[in-house]
């Protein structure tokens, strides 16, 4: 009897670690965060898709209309809460359903095939950072993190916008969605914790990489397997919620861009390549609408120097788009959206039929001695609907026309798409 007692004993307590490993496998899986966001798009596009459209427009006034399919972005987030206040966050992005590397016919002189590389990798690490959470008024953060400047770049979710892409203007003159390595501190205060800021220090952009069209976007990339940092910057952004439904933000930027390269050369010693962006904008939600807003602009100055040294100094391997560059830039966009089912009786999904109207110019300024191209200002007007059969899932139909200055041809066309954003699993 005694025997058998002890054996059971024994038994027993062999069991005990067993038991306590899976609690803790249990709970580490309850910290675990899966989620994500994507979409697939159809675009008919109704003008020519030509390059040398804006150098002779008078010969593409009744090209034939072209379509495209597209997977504009794909993305896997995934979060851990490691315990005592540190946690992970990731996500990793596919965009056009590939890696991002690409070939394009470049519009903006000569229509050069150019690959272009936005960021050296097969995928895009788009966030991977860790934090400490020490207090919700102070938080600091390190990594690769998403920098909130302008309203896409803390907003670019799917549901976030009611086009079938994100907002054009800040998204072509933009880096979007901008992600850099650096440090980051914020956190929320105020009687409701109802105002959030965030201050940011970051790496510069590369001058090397801004273009006529499309600005200082891909100076935020590195064509190299590390990320140049010869020059710094910081940004801010500050959101406020305190009236009901609504959310008023400003954010900001600065850096020096020039130096953050390896092509320069002495004769170019004093150019700096100074980077200044100011954005305010808002998000109100109440009484079955949506409406969102932005205005940003930004300046760039030593513009001409910049210009002078991307167009003469590059080599033909170069990633340098080797074309004029303005000194500042301008965006305004606004939207909203009203949900029509209350008015049926249905409440069960939503479905907003929406207007969009935004002007963005890459050279809204140009200095002496810069050739400006007029077609780079654009109007644009968008209007169609989002369908929510579920909370996650988006049915988008969007009819679009960039309207130009002439003698340049309108540009109209027509999106259809599907698009998801949520939780996988939240355990």
């Amino acid at each position: 009897m005694k025997r058998i007692l002890f054996l059971c004993a024994v038994l027993l307590l062999a069991a005990m670690p067993a038991r306590s490993q899976s609690q803790t496998r249990d709970a580490r899986s309850s910290r675990l965060t899966i989620g994500g966001y994507g979409e697939a798009m159809y675009t008919r596009n109704f003008y020519s898709d030509a390059w040398q459209r804006y150098i002779t427009p008078e010969k593409y006034t009744d090209d034939r209309s072209h379509g495209r399919f597209d997977l504009p972005h794909f993305v896997i987030s995934l979060g851990y809460d490691f315990g005592k206040g540190w946690s992970l966050g990731s996500e990793i992005e596919f965009e056009h359903g590939g890696t991002e590397s690409a070939v394009e016919l470049e519009a903006d002189e000569t229509g050069e095939y150019e690959s272009e590389i936005e960021r050296g990798g097969e995928v895009a690490l788009e966030q991977a950072w860790i934090q400490k959470s020490i207090h919700p008024a102070f938080n600091l953060r390190a990594g690769m993190i998403i920098i909130p400047v302008g309203l896409t770049n803390s907003h670019h979710l799917p549901d976030e916008f009611f086009t079938g892409y994100r907002q054009e203007g800040e998204n072509t003159i933009f880096p979007c969605t901008w992600h850099e390595v650096g440090i980051e501190a914020l956190g929320t205060f105020g009687r409701k914790n109802d105002w959030k800021y965030e201050l940011l220090f970051l790496p510069g952009l590369d001058s090397d990489r801004f273009s006529t069209e499309n600005f200082i976007k891909n100076g935020a990339g590195s064509p190299y397997e590390f990320k140049i940092a010869n020059s710094y910057a910081g940004a801010y952004r500050l959101d406020n919620s305190s009236i009901k439904g609504l959310r008023l933000g400003i954010s900001g930027y600065y850096g020096t861009s020039f130096r953050n390269s390896l092509t320069k050369n002495k004769k170019y010693e004093k150019c700096r390549g100074d980077v200044l962006i100011g954005s305010a904008d808002f998000t109100y939600k109440g009484h079955n609408i949506i409406a969102r807003g932005v205005f940003d602009y930004a300046h760039l100055n030593d513009s001409a120097e910049i210009t002078a040294f991307n167009k003469n100094n590059m080599s033909a391997a170069s990633p340098s788009s080797r074309n004029a560059v303005g000194s500042d830039a301008i965006v305004g966009s606004f939207e909203i959206g009203y949900d029509v089912l209350p008015l049926l009786g249905k409440t069960d999904d939503k479905c907003y039929v929406f207007a969009h109207y935004e002007y963005y110019d890459a050279m809204y300024k140009v200095a002496s001695g810069v050739l400006d191209y007029p077609w780079v200002g654009k109007h644009r007007i968008a209007f169609g609907i989002n369908w929510y059969p579920l909370e996650s899932i988006i049915i988008k139909a969007e009819y679009s026309k960039r309207y130009y200055v002439q003698p340049y041809n309108d540009e109209p066309s027509v999106t259809l798409g599907i698009a998801f954003a949520g939780f996988f699993d939240r355990r």
